[in-house]
């Protein structure tokens, strides 16, 4: 690990830059974005980069950041390291009653995206400063529409953002309330699933309920099929490999004597392992065909790939966790349960070695617990502090190593 000297410089730098970094957390979150949309955060985080002197590259694949930070040390066998945060909000409105609270109705920093955009400015203001430290380059890439299939990492992929140069690893962090501040997570291996967005329509003969024909009802089909559809999820569910099958929408858009013609339903599966995940389109295509036959109606699937499996390399998730350790105290870095939640990260890591942890944000006793994707989500920013200078720590080792 780099020497004492140095963590005590990254801790220091974290703490005196820890009310800067607190200020865009809030500006961040005061101004969010849907995903794709977010130019004015793209903007913001760019001045922030030219004041500091940090060259970068703006809209890539969107509105996505690419930048580079060089050693004033120069050797050919020299590391490339990629650090990445997302920018993207969500569609919810928020009921935190903060001064920073969002001022777009209806759009909410509800995943932390703003903490985690934060956390790698104040990791790449310390970095910069710290030059003459480290040798090889660190790679920034501040990517857009996490939130949203087909995933801003695909689309920042798809514009070369792992090439020219190309990264050796890359790092990500991501905010976790049950994890209480001052804590860390990582699990090397399988970590969070694969998700496909399932799209389901079932066309009958609409009319009115009086004079309507109860085989040709497609909100009848939809019920007969929805019930299928959930012995299969129970059984996929029992499987060896960790899968979720679950439909949350139906759309009929009738009256109560008004039978429609047309009737929707979407869910999302979610698996852990590739070849089981395109086993299971397969299964879904069979059901959906047999359900054709036996109904005097139209079925129509449409599946959504989205994203991978994500997948943490054994040897770079275990050098991360040691740094981590490092940095925190050993007693304060855990081992995590996969998640059947999905990350767009999964893309970086189908394609080089990778290590995305979580990053303790919650505090019972500031009454801190409300999970991500909720109107009241929120963080200790004691955890801005941290998360800025761990991940700066973390980069400085690597390239060490």
């Amino acid at each position: 690990m780099v020497k004492n000297r140095i963590l005590q410089k990254i801790k220091s730098l974290a703490h005196e830059n820890r009310e800067e970094v607190i200020s865009i957390r809030h500006h961040l979150h005061s101004h969010p974005e849907l995903s794709f949309e977010e130019k004015e955060t793209a903007a913001f985080i760019s001045r922030k980069l030219s004041g500091w002197g940090i060259k970068h590259q703006t809209n890539v694949g969107g509105f996505g950041i690419v930048g580079l930070i060089s050693s004033r040390i120069k050797d050919q066998r020299s590391k490339i390291l990629a650090l990445r945060a997302d920018m993207d909000a969500l569609p919810i409105t928020e009921k935190n009653d903060v001064e920073y609270k969002s001022t777009n109705e209806g759009v909410m920093h509800a995943c932390g995206h703003d903490v985690h955009s934060s956390a790698l400015l104040g990791a790449l203001k310390i970095l910069n400063e710290l030059k003459d430290e480290f040798e090889g380059e660190i790679k920034f890439i501040f990517q857009p529409g996490e939130e949203k299939l087909p995933g801003g990492a695909s689309k920042m992929i798809e514009a070369g953002v792992l090439e020219n140069p190309k990264p050796d690893l890359i790092i990500a962090q991501h905010v976790y309330t049950p994890l209480k501040v001052g804590t860390a997570g990582f699990r090397s291996g399988l970590y969070m699933a694969s998700t496909d967005e399932i799209y389901i329509t079932i066309k009958g003969k609409g009319g009115h309920a009086a004079e309507q024909v109860i085989d040709a009802n497609p909100l009848y089909a939809a019920g007969r099929l929805l019930v299928s559809l959930d012995a299969n999820s129970r059984e996929l569910s029992k499987a060896k490999n960790p899968t979720v099958l679950a439909f949350g929408k139906i759309t009929g858009m009738g009256a109560t004597n008004i039978i429609p013609n047309e009737v929707t339903i979407e869910g999302t599966l979610r698996t852990m392992d590739e070849k089981w995940r395109k086993e299971i389109h397969q299964r879904l295509e069979e059901l959906i065909d047999n359900r054709r036959k036996m109904e005097q109606q139209q079925f129509d699937l449409r599946i959504e790939a989205g994203y991978p499996c994500l997948i943490n390399d054994e040897k770079v998730t275990g050098e991360t966790k040691s740094f981590a350790e490092g940095y925190l105290g050993k007693q304060n870095v855990v081992d995590l349960d996969i998640r059947m939640a999905a990350e767009d990260f999964a893309f970086y890591s189908q394609k080089i070695p990778a290590c995305f942890y979580r990053i303790g944000t919650g505090n019972p006793d500031k009454e801190i617990i409300s999970g991500v994707h909720t109107p009241t989500f929120n963080i200790d920013e004691d955890a801005l502090e941290i998360a800025s200078g761990m991940m700066a720590y973390i980069a400085m080792n690597h390239l060490q190593s």
